[in-house]
């Protein structure tokens, strides 16, 4: 293979949002043309004005760009316009269609039958070498079984079958991965290729992708919508890291990786026969490790928006809040509450009987906050937690958990040094006194 001249693309149809399938596919699309140094085209089919709306071309374009799946050339590619390429839209392209139709009737493939257009099918046997699926016949010799294919409608429109193969031609398409959905439909593009006296691309079929318990994924599942990822919290690159390998293997235990990596290790050989089982725990875990690869101030800049939005004013030492909880949170949307605390404390009931529970308890807390009161170093406060404890015959674990309660109003979250240091040892005794008063 020439690496040269490997052009792949991704044509997806604007009737809705961006499906993880469909994302999968563009995805997989474009590692191969990176891989090889080839051509990622972005092709709309949008020929079914009823179905077709705005709303779900921008919902697409947009979640293509948020993955980072730029596409390399379109219409505007002349550099006439703004820099920005296409994509193409087959809603602009009848005419293209009109010509290659008129070479199938010039070559008595098509006729007309109730005001529509059939192709006729050469009744042969058709084999499909398939990069994924492996080797495919379909025969083609009883027409009963395998009628000849409309791919003109009475009203002027054409098929999907037929624009289809017509654009993988003029677009000089060499590989075309698709869901595996598809593979029946390849037989039939093979006959019109054929028909044309053109080369067809090579086809791989990739493994559709199901639910946890092996149903197949519905629009309405979770995790669906490649839009409400960014809402949720999630990374691009987590994201595209997860959805890489949903039917591929690196064939290693490898499994968090950054683009440049995944782009590196890919290949079809490592794309699975069997279906990908989609797991939304297993992409907040991955999520949870990217978001753990940030600097502080890349977390806390990625953070903020999420912040905000929960109506929550960024403090000074936001970066310092913002990383004591980086290693807790799977999404970057679990960090306003994650965070709250350290604004206003609010007790959680439950959590504040089982420490009115332990007896010892308030005169432990109230023995460490004269304590604290009494260092002048405070990055020891965490060191005097145990050291009051054992002052007066407890466990440091006695104190331990009283203390977090105090200081957060909850039974977990950050490191209880980061929490003494970002609020600082007015705050803390403050907050002790507090609580004491409370229990």
């Amino acid at each position: 293979m020439n690496d040269s001249q490997v052009r792949t693309r991704f044509a997806p149809s604007p009737t809705g949002y961006l499906h993880v399938g469909g994302a999968r596919t563009a995805l997989f699309n474009w590692l191969f043309a990176r891989k090889h140094g080839g051509s990622f085209v972005l092709r709309v089919e949008d020929t079914d004005e009823a179905r077709n709306t705005e709303e779900a071309r921008q919902a697409i374009f947009e979640g293509m760009q948020w993955l980072g799946l730029d596409w390399d050339e379109g219409p505007q590619a002349d550099g006439s316009s703004s820099g920005d390429y296409g994509p193409y839209f087959q809603s602009q392209r009848h005419a293209v269609y009109d010509q290659w139709f008129e070479q199938l009737r010039a070559d008595n493939r098509v006729y007309e039958d109730k005001g529509a257009w059939r192709f006729r099918f050469a009744r042969k046997p058709v084999i499909m070498r398939d990069l994924i699926c492996g080797e495919v016949t379909i025969d083609y010799t009883n027409e009963s079984n395998t009628p000849d294919m409309v791919i003109r409608r009475s009203d002027g429109s054409y098929v999907f079958h037929f624009v289809n193969v017509v654009d993988d031609m003029e677009m000089k398409i060499s590989h075309v991965l698709r869901g595996e959905d598809h593979l029946m439909n390849t037989p039939k593009h093979l006959q019109l290729f054929e028909a044309f006296g053109v080369e067809a691309p090579q086809y791989g079929h990739i493994p559709l992708i199901l639910n946890k318990d092996g149903s197949k994924m519905s629009k309405r599942d979770t995790g669906a919508a490649v839009g409400g990822y960014g809402k949720e919290g999630y990374l691009p690159e987590a994201v595209f890291n997860f959805l890489a390998l949903l039917g591929w293997s690196p064939k290693d235990e490898s499994e968090v990786m950054p683009v440049s990596e995944i782009i590196e290790r890919f290949s079809l050989e490592g794309v699975n026969r069997s279906p990908a089982k989609f797991d939304v725990e297993k992409c907040e875990w991955i999520n949870q490790q990217h978001l753990m690869q940030l600097s502080a101030g890349e977390f806390a800049a990625a953070a903020a928006p999420y912040v905000q939005q929960a109506g929550i004013d960024l403090p000074e030492n936001f970066t310092a809040i913002a990383a004591s909880v980086q290693e807790k949170v799977r999404r970057l949307a679990e960090v306003p509450p994650a965070i709250a605390f350290f604004l206003e404390l609010e007790f959680d009931r439950e959590t504040l009987d089982k420490v009115r529970s332990q007896e010892v308890a308030k005169d432990l807390l109230e023995k460490l906050a004269d304590a604290l009161t009494l260092i002048d170093d405070w990055s020891q406060a965490k060191e005097t937690i145990g050291a009051t404890a054992k002052a007066h015959g407890a466990k440091p674990g006695q104190l331990m958990f009283p203390t977090r309660v105090a200081l957060s109003g909850q039974a977990g979250g950050p490191d209880l040094g980061a929490i003494l240091e970002i609020l600082g040892k007015e705050e803390s005794i403050r907050r002790i006194r507090h609580t004491v008063s409370v229990l």
